[in-house]
């Protein structure tokens, strides 16, 4: 899947999040990873600059949205997340191949997949809170997973940019590669993804996505649910 602005630096627009969404909902359930792109020398700069206009009259514009009353501006933006939040539903491992920039929404985009890859030029930054706004494109969940409370604040507040080597110490990129070898590493780890049988590597991928919020004992119980089923299936396959 690749956004193919180029040109505007792959820059979103809620049309770009609708898009994300048909994607989603269209998966067959043979679909065991999706790589997430971005064409040209970005992944993604973020917001396009025409929705940042606080005039009424741009579709989908901050302007806009900032009129609507309050439960209809939230119904918005559950649409507009919808786009990002399905890259982790059951079934699928999802990576984002990141170059360049990945600012704010493209920053939550990266953020929303499974695993990251990063070329040694990129920059992870999240600058909505200088700009008089919040994260709300499901990426401030996902951060505090990756890196902890306080280093996704401190990202968060602050708006810096976060370089490839930093987002490869602190756990944002799973692996870091010149960008001449970006589709050949994405292509490695894809072929790794799927080299578990289907059922083992699902199950275990939902396991570890439960343990990010299950206590021990639930975890625990998990994972003997799990297991047995696949045992299950592997008696019965024999």
């Amino acid at each position: 899947m690749t956004l193919d602005r180029p040109d505007q630096l792959n820059a979103q627009t809620p049309a770009t999040w609708a898009a994300l969404s048909a994607v989603g909902a269209s998966l067959d359930d043979d679909v065991r990873v999706v790589v997430v792109r971005g064409a040209g020398r970005a992944f993604s700069a973020g917001l396009d600059r025409s929705l940042f206009s606080p005039q009424p009259g741009v579709a989908g514009g901050l302007g806009d949205l900032g009129r609507l009353p309050a439960e209809e501006a939230q119904e918005r933006i559950r649409g507009y997340q919808g786009g990002f939040r399905w890259l982790r539903q059951p079934g699928i491992v999802s990576v984002a191949a990141v170059q360049g920039h990945a600012i704010g929404a493209g920053a939550q985009l990266a953020l929303a997949c499974d695993l990251r890859v990063f070329t040694d030029d990129a920059q992870l930054r999240l600058p909505e809170a200088t700009l008089g706004l919040v994260p709300d494109l499901t990426g401030t969940s996902t951060l505090v997973e990756l890196v902890g409370y306080s280093r996704a604040l401190e990202i968060c507040l602050t708006g810096r940019a976060v370089g490839a080597a930093e987002a490869r110490a602190i756990g944002l990129a799973n692996v870091v590669v010149p960008a001449g070898d970006l589709d050949a590493t994405v292509a490695d780890l894809t072929a790794a993804l799927i080299a578990p049988p289907v059922g083992a590597g699902r199950a275990t991928a939902a396991l570890v996505r439960s343990a990010v919020r299950n206590d021990p004992e639930a975890q625990d119980a998990a994972e003997r649910a799990a297991q047995v089923r696949q045992l299950h299936e592997l008696v019965r396959g024999r």
